[in-house]
Formats: C-alpha cells, sequence, structure tokens
C-alpha cells in the first residue's frame, strides 16, 4: 500500500479561479484519494494589494461546483485549522524569530528609496538586481536603537553564499541552483505579514503536506523554500513542477485572447463539469493507453505519477468540443431539459421539451443554444440576397414560401408534407430548404428547422413567411 499523501491547493484570492489551476488542483485530489491520504484547501491571502472581496468564497464555490471535494479547509475547518493565512499571523512570528536567532535571517531597515536607487544602480552596470546586505553587518545593539525608534523594516533570509541546492521534481528529475542566484529575499514585510515565500513554507509542514503540485513557473522559488525547510530543521516535501497551458497555436501560455481562462467561465458557457475534468486530465497527463474517457473515480484509480508530462500541452478547445458533445450525449433528456432552461431563459417547457431530442445529438456546449434558437424568440434581420443564395429567382422563392403556407395550414407531419410539395412541383430540394431555412432562421447555418418548427408554432411560422415574402416583392 502506498503511504497516505497529504495533498493542498492554496489559491490566492485575487480574482477568478483559473483553469490551469483546476488542473493543479485535479492532480492533488487524484493522488491524495488513490493513497488513502487527504487534500486541503488553503487561503493564501497575505498579498493584500492584490486582494478581491468574495473571490475565495468564489474559488471554494467554482471547486464544488465541478465535484472536487476537499478534506480540510477554510469553511469545513480540520486538525491544522485555520486554513486561511490572514487569520495565522501569530503562527509566524515565533518561527522568524528562530531564523534571526540562528543567523539565517536579519532586519533590512533600507528605505524604498534607498532599494529603488540600488537597482538603478545595478541596472545600469547590468548586474542581476539584488539585494546588497547592506544591513547584514548591523551590530544588534544598532538594531534595538532602529526598533526603539520605530523604524520600518523588513526581515530577510540570509541565503548562503555559493552553496548548491539540489531537489528531485517528480516530473523533471534532478534540478540544481547555485545560491549565487539567490536573492535574500524579504520574509516579513513592514507591515507585520509575511510573504509568499515564507509563509508558504511554514504553513505547508505544518500541515503536514507531503506532496506539492504547482506550476513549472515556481521552480526558480523553490530553492528558496528549500533553504527554508533546511534552517528550520524540517523534512522537504515532494514537488512536481507541471507544464502550463499553451494557446491555440501551442507558442504563448494560454490567455484571455483565446477565449475563456477562468473555471467559473467554462461552466457558464455551457461546459459539462465532468467533461472539462475529463479534457484537464489529459492536458498534462496520459493513462500510458489509447483512452481518452475517464470518470472522476476512474482517473484516480488510474492516475500515476510516471505519467506527467515534461511538455506544455496545447489548449485544444475543438478537443474540448468534442469532450462536451460526447458527455452531453450521456446525459437523459431530465436532465437536458435543466440545461436546456438554465441556458433559455425565454422558452417555455413545451418549447424545450420538443427541442431537446431534436438538438441532443448536435449540441457542443449549452451556451451555443442562444444564437441557434435565436429565431424562436425574435425576428433576424437579413437581407433579401440570402433567400436567392442557391441562385433561386424572386418568383420561385414567393411561390415557394406562398406554397408551404398552405400545405401547413394543417400543422402536422411537416416533413412529409414539405418533401410531398417538392416533388410535386419539381423543385430542387437544396434550393427549396434555403429559402425555407433563411425565412424561418434568418442564416443558412440553422438547427434542423423543420423539427424545430412545433416549437417556433405555426402562427410565428406563418409570420416569418409572411417577412421573407415582404422582403421579396
Amino acid at each position: 500500500m502506498p503511504t497516505p499523501a497529504r495533498t493542498r491547493i492554496a489559491p490566492s484570492p485575487t480574482g477568478e479561479y483559473h483553469i490551469g489551476h483546476l488542473r493543479t488542483c485535479l492532480y492533488d485530489y487524484a493522488l491524495a484519494r488513490q493513497t488513502g491520504g487527504q487534500f486541503v484547501i488553503r487561503i493564501e491571502d497575505t498579498d493584500r494589494k492584490r486582494f478581491v472581496e468574495g473571490a475565495a468564497q468564489r474559488i471554494l464555490d467554482v471547486i464544488h461546483d465541478y465535484g472536487i471535494n476537499w478534506d480540510e479547509g477554510p469553511d469545513i475547518g480540520g486538525p491544522h485549522a485555520p486554513y486561511v493565512q490572514s487569520e495565522r499571523l501569530d503562527t509566524y512570528q515565533p518561527i522568524i524569530q528562530q531564523l534571526i536567532d540562528s543567523g539565517h535571517a536579519y532586519y533590512c531597515f533600507c528605505t524604498e528609496e534607498r532599494l529603488t536607487q540600488m537597482r538603478t544602480v545595478q541596472k545600469a552596470s547590468k548586474q542581476l538586481p539584488r539585494y546588497d546586505r547592506h544591513c547584514l553587518s548591523l551590530s544588534p545593539e544598532e538594531i534595538k536603537q532602529n526598533i526603539a525608534k520605530n523604524i520600518p523594516y523588513v526581515v530577510r533570509m540570509k541565503v548562503p553564499d555559493n552553496e548548491t541546492v539540489e531537489f528531485n521534481d517528480l516530473i523533471r528529475g534532478p534540478i540544481k541552483f547555485n545560491t549565487s542566484e539567490i536573492d535574500d529575499q524579504v520574509l516579513i514585510k513592514s507591515n507585520g505579514i509575511p510573504t509568499y515565500h515564507f509563509a508558504v513554507v511554514v504553513d505547508d509542514y505544518l500541515m503536514k503536506i507531503t506532496h506539492i503540485f504547482r506550476g513549472e513557473e515556481w521552480i526558480t522559488s523553490t530553492p528558496k523554500q528549500i533553504l527554508l525547510y533546511r534552517f528550520l530543521g524540517w523534512d522537504v516535501p515532494l514537488f512536481a513542477h507541471l507544464t502550463v497551458l499553451l494557446d491555440p497555436g501551442g507558442h504563448k501560455k494560454m490567455s484571455k485572447r483565446n477565449g475563456s481562462v477562468s473555471a467559473r467561465a467554462f461552466l457558464e458557457d455551457g461546459y459539462l463539469p465532468d467533461a472539462m475534468l475529463n479534457f484537464l486530465m489529459l492536458l498534462g497527463w496520459n493513462p500510458g493507453t489509447n483512452k481518452e474517457i475517464f470518470s472522476i473515480d476512474e482517473f484516480v484509480k488510474e492516475f500515476s505519477l510516471d505519467h506527467l508530462h515534461k511538455k506544455s500541452p496545447v489548449f485544444d478547445r475543438k478537443k474540448l468540443d468534442y469532450f462536451n458533445g460526447l458527455y452531453i450525449r450521456k446525459l437523459n433528456d431530465e436532465k437536458l431539459f435543466e440545461y436546456f432552461k438554465k441556458f433559455l431563459p425565454n422558452a417555455k417547457d413545451e418549447q424545450i421539451k420538443i427541442l431537446v431530442p431534436v438538438l441532443k445529438e448536435r449540441i457542443v456546449k449549452f451556451s451555443d443554444l442562444k444564437d441557434t434558437l435565436k429565431f424562436l424568440f425574435e425576428d433576424v434581420v437579413y437581407d433579401k440576397e440570402l433567400l436567392l443564395k442557391k441562385g433561386t429567382t424572386v418568383e420561385i422563392a414567393r411561390n415557394m414560401l406562398l406554397e408551404s403556407k398552405k400545405v401547413l395550414a394543417d400543422f402536422t407531419d411537416i416533413q412529409d408534407k414539405l418533401f410531398k410539395l417538392i416533388a410535386d412541383n419539381g423543385w430542387d430540394k437544396g434550393e427549396f430548404f434555403m429559402v425555407f431555412r433563411v425565412a424561418i432562421c434568418g442564416t443558412v447555418f440553422t438547427p434542423p428547422v423543420v423539427d424545430c418548427l412545433p416549437a417556433l408554432g405555426q402562427e410565428n411560422t406563418f409570420r416569418k413567411f409572411d417577412i421573407a415574402l415582404n422582403l421579396l416583392k
């Protein structure tokens, strides 16, 4: 039996939860469940400048809406509460004092003006901007006097000179850094709030986190944190730095320019949670087989750290649409009715009952319903030439619509009557249905328009015919 893993996600409430973070969450969840461990959520809200009111609850809500549950967190508590960093400030003080007393951290009283000037000089000299340790040589008496005078200060980590920090990334293997590349980072800010790098180490240790999944952009931060573990005599957790998600072109990090990036936005756009999770599973992991469709339980069973990717995957929205379509077609009509109702708030129940069996095999995402079925709720403005797109003459187009009104005076067996009408008049089927579709929907690309007519109703159907006939005068 594997050793139970304790994994965590630690989102910052600075905005909406990114879809890439949801993938990380999924992997954390899978490893914890597979090993009989625990999955923890902790809110890291010490960045008060970027803090967004209500964002923390929205993050918890959207993760829950995707069907992922946690064992410990700010909403349900747990043995290592509190699970919100701003509520843990007293926890960090004795530990920062321990680092100061052991010589691994020191007070820095430099003003922002001095630091800015220092960086300007370094950049001009083409040096790597970093703190020059101006305050490292202060005597205990000077430090005591500065504190007594209420001179603002931060606490910095004293990084050892010219040492190698190495760790074995679970995805990328051994990674080495020389401490000459690492700045004496700030651990406690002038307002007494811990920085991310310090707080995350303390919290992960105290919460007994064993495995940390995070994006590859955090690789350069890992040696800083490993040094803190070392200074404090704590065991270092295992790190797995995941690849970033790339835009469809495969060259740039996924961004808003190519569509939604927040986990909530995909749900609002009509993607099913299970389809989205299935898609995300395969963006950075593979089962070692050709199998693509996984329930969350199947994924937990199959998940393997050995099959996590080293190469960044492309966020292929066409592939996502494919998955979503598959999952939509797995839904029964009762569940589909709920989604249609949500995304077509103006539709009557009777209309939805007609539309569900007509469209269930064609839907890619539920938000498409609004545009696809726009003709049911409003008259679409279009140009007369659209009615004549197949080269139909005005006279023939008018005749097609007038004769259609006659045969549909009895609004039953619509398709059979229209096919008979076409045959009796010797019309081209494609030409007839082009005129018919445009007249009803105002566009050449439509759902199965004949099957949708019962939802439109005879009166509205005839009104749309009349609009088209007026255009053809």
